[in-house]
């Protein structure tokens, strides 16, 4: 018998329509997935088993009568504890969260998945109020990397990456604020997409303003275009969503990359150090592409690195988020989170308007850049995968999470979306990343890119 767990979401629904098999057991059997590998990789802040297998008691009986109520009816999915689901505690990996409260709205992409028929698994993991690139909290510990539990399963989204990458469902929601979905998706293998800022609403607004996006997490490009299609509709909640996209994300996948216009930059114009084994799989991905018709040439994004003004907008951010908290809960933070938001609160109003001077300006030179291509491809990270509970690998002299994830931070600056595909694995049989970056509201461009990849060795 095939095991559901190995499914994507589409394989899922195929098997649904055909009457192969029924939600309640591909819930059944993701739900025993996720109690199995939650003692070694900590993916998971709480499973809801009994309202799963509810909604997909539920979802059987519309398959059944062939009435499904969306496009992912059945389709088992997990959400980060940054979402808010309703009747159910979102404490942002933080103890200063108070888990009595009320609880009683669905953050809007939650709400498009439930009114969708998904069967919501449960909530994963993340660092506190998701402020570095690996998962690690006061209130949950540290979540693992499936290929190796030694070592870091990436952030902020951790626990999402895990969970898709173990089976513990096909489609997971994570947030994106400098890399926090394609980092762990890369370290764990699988495929991410942060869209255009505004595609998908978010509700309660993030702290760190326009930095924040909401992104798919799936085994491949056609899953991520399907949740995409869920998820990416208006809200009336968030005043900064987009309308509603041209058509469905889904149409066109199919359409390749023959003809588009690539541009391959291997490291920043030499200002990223990429490890031998990392730069040899994401060239091969990249020779593939242009082996697919793609016109693909070397060519480097006109910009240095904008950390400065990144550290000011997300410290800024990570000062807000804690502001109201008491001097016992500030001193019981992440001690990287108090550092942070210390620095960000000394920040005055001319220092957050200059970074964002910065971004504007980044902005027009991505946007001049993709006047000539279609795409930009990168690695993802430069690096794989390294020990789990630190913020930096050691001896790579960095402080800050943001040393070792260039290639990431800057597309949040520019709201561009960008995904990143699993492309093979380095020496040590850790998993590697490609990074495809499309001018603003082409998600469409990143989608077929990555599908154009599916499967291709």
């Amino acid at each position: 018998m095939t095991d559901l767990t190995t499914l994507t979401a589409t394989e899922l629904l195929d098997g649904y329509r055909k009457g192969e098999f029924s939600p309640v057991e591909a819930t059944g059997a993701v739900l025993d997935r996720a109690e199995r590998i939650q003692p070694e990789v900590n993916a998971f802040v709480r499973l809801l088993a009994d309202e799963a297998l509810a909604q997909a008691a539920a979802s059987r009986e519309r398959w059944r009568r062939g009435e499904p109520a969306g496009p992912v009816d059945g389709v088992p999915v997990t959400v980060k504890d940054i979402l808010l689901l309703k009747g159910h505690p979102t404490l942002r990996g933080s103890t200063s969260v108070d888990p009595s409260g009320s609880w009683d709205e669905d953050a809007p992409a939650v709400a498009r998945l439930r009114e969708s028929g998904a069967v919501l698994v449960g909530k994963t993991t993340t660092p506190e109020y998701g402020w570095k690139g690996v998962t690690d909290s006061p209130l949950t510990g540290v979540t693992r990397n499936p290929h190796d539990p030694s070592r870091t399963a990436g952030g902020s989204s951790g626990g999402s990456a895990a969970a898709v990458a173990l089976g513990a469902g096909p489609l997971s929601l994570g947030t994106d604020g400098g890399g926090s979905v394609r980092i762990p998706a890369a370290f764990c293998g699988i495929f991410a997409l942060k869209p255009t800022y505004g595609r998908v609403p978010l509700y309660p607004a993030s702290a760190f303003g326009t930095l924040a996006h909401v992104g798919p997490m799936t085994r491949d490009a056609a899953d991520a275009a399907l949740l995409l299609d869920v998820i990416g509709v208006p809200d009336a909640r968030d005043w900064s969503a987009l309308g509603p996209a041209d058509g469905p994300f889904r149409t066109g996948l199919d359409r390749g990359v023959r003809g588009l216009r690539v541009a391959y930059s291997p490291s920043l114009g030499g200002q990223v150090a990429v490890r031998p084994g990392v730069a040899a799989a994401v060239r091969r991905a990249v020779e593939r592409l242009a082996e697919l018709g793609a016109y693909v040439e070397e060519a480097d994004p006109d910009f240095t690195d904008p950390v400065d003004a990144f550290h000011t907008l997300w410290f800024a951010g990570a000062a807000q988020v804690t502001r109201r908290l008491r001097a016992q809960q500030r001193a019981a933070l992440d001690p990287g989170l108090r550092e942070i938001r210390a620095e960000g609160a000394r920040y005055t109003a001319l220092d957050y308007l200059a970074a964002v001077d910065v971004r504007m300006e980044l902005g027009r030179r991505m946007g001049r850049f993709h006047e000539t291509y279609d795409l930009l491809l990168t690695p993802t990270l430069p690096i794989t995968a390294f020990e789990a509970g630190v913020e930096v690998p050691a001896g790579s002299g960095h402080r800050r999470w943001t040393g070792w994830t260039p290639f990431t931070y800057p597309f949040n600056l520019t709201q561009q979306p960008a995904a990143t595909v699993p492309v093979g694995t380095d020496d040590d049989g850790l998993p590697v990343g490609l990074q495809i970056v499309a001018a603003r509201h082409r998600d469409d461009l990143v989608l077929r890119a990555g599908h154009a990849l599916r499967d291709r060795p």
